[in-house]
């Protein structure tokens, strides 16, 4: 381990929280942008340094927001230890590059001292998982898996509501783009879904049925999942990157209660299932989507619309990694809910290839 993280455990917090943003292309343009902002805005960070291998993005990130770039984590690390009068410090890092790098670039970051953000999924493979989750408990590091969704301001919202739930219907649907496909429909968008009903319903998967298929990329582009928790609850979850529009919800019934969320408009409703009594779950999904687009409850239906404070999810997940930074207190996605994700996410990929082999897809 370098000498300055050991001699330099944590931050020094009386002045602004030095980051770093670790890849600059589509979301690390977005995380430059966010901590950019919050600098503005005036809270205690400063945006030191973005890296890139690739010569244009790094240009156009260090002509767009004034900072230091560097070709690899090796030069920003070497610049970082340099006896210069103007020294480069780096607290905490957003990590950006794809997916298979993550495990080799936490490795490299966790050894120098800085706490990470890691984009979702937290890494390749479970052995590169458990890797990370190592290095920051050896180095006393604070390492947040990037899960985005958990910020969302209808997510938040929907905590404070929870009363034993026990039946989920996910739909994430998205028209295809060339982005992210070094990983599957499952790792790329679906994972989001699973880390926050592992999260509400807090008991064990007992139960995996999973179909999925290729259809504009070389990996799975549509996929459907049941999921069977330890405490009775059922999940299904559909998730495309080959759609015609874009979707993001998610609906679940509790005892006496409907409720249903739209992760796009920030809107969470609530039905009382009571008053509901003998309608289906696609007639009261129908209901919830006509009161979201304005439209009026049937009648006899107990029909509400919870307050939700709107926000930038992406904002949101940055402070909250910030101030655990700060703090050094455990962060709300931490990297072993990260890890549970992944692993669950592999699990399915492998209930998928299983299917494609039983019926010869």
């Amino acid at each position: 381990m370098p000498a300055e993280a050991a001699a330099q455990p944590a931050a020094n917090y009386a002045a602004p929280l030095r980051v770093a943003v670790v890849g600059a292309g589509v979301f690390g343009r977005n995380h430059l942008r966010v901590y950019r902002e919050l600098q503005q805005a005036g809270l205690p960070i400063q945006l030191a340094a973005v890296i890139d291998p690739d010569e244009r993005a790094r240009a156009q990130a260090e002509a767009d927001y004034g900072v230091r770039a560097f070709p690899t984590i090796e030069a920003c690390m070497a610049a970082r230890m340099a006896p210069a009068r103007a020294e480069l410090r780096i607290d905490a890092a957003s990590l950006c590059v794809p997916t298979i790098q993550h495990a080799d670039c936490a490795e490299l970051l966790l050894r120098s001292g800085i706490d990470l953000l890691i984009e979702k999924p937290l890494a390749a493979g479970l052995a590169e998982a458990d890797q990370i989750v190592r290095l920051a408990r050896e180095h006393a590091r604070i390492v947040q898996a990037g899960h985005l969704e958990r910020f969302n301001p209808a997510v938040r919202a929907v905590r404070a509501l929870l009363n034993r739930p026990m039946f989920f219907e996910v739909h994430r649907l998205s028209v295809f783009t060339p982005r992210s496909l070094d990983v599957d429909v499952v790792l790329d968008l679906m994972i989001h879904d699973f880390d926050i009903v592992l999260s509400l319903v807090a008991s064990p998967v007992r139960e995996v049925r999973a179909v999925g298929l290729p259809v504009l990329s070389h990996k799975v582009d549509i996929a459907n999942v049941r999921l069977e928790f330890e405490n009775g609850c059922v999940a299904n979850f559909t998730a495309s990157r080959v759609s015609t529009e874009r979707v993001r919800k998610m609906r679940f019934f509790q005892p006496h209660q409907y409720l249903s969320l739209d992760f796009a408009r920030q809107d969470l409703l609530m039905i009382d299932v009571t008053a509901a009594a003998g309608m289906t779950p696609a007639q009261l999904a129908a209901v919830a989507d006509a009161a979201a687009l304005g439209g009026h409850p049937s009648p006899g239906l107990s029909l509400s619309k919870v307050p939700v404070q709107l926000g930038e999810p992406l904002r949101l997940e940055i402070e909250s990694f910030l101030h655990a930074v700060r703090t050094r207190t455990q962060p709300l996605v931490t990297a072993e809910q990260g890890r549970a994700a992944l692993a669950l996410a592999l699990e399915i990929n492998a209930a998928i290839a299983a299917h494609s082999r039983r019926t010869g897809l």
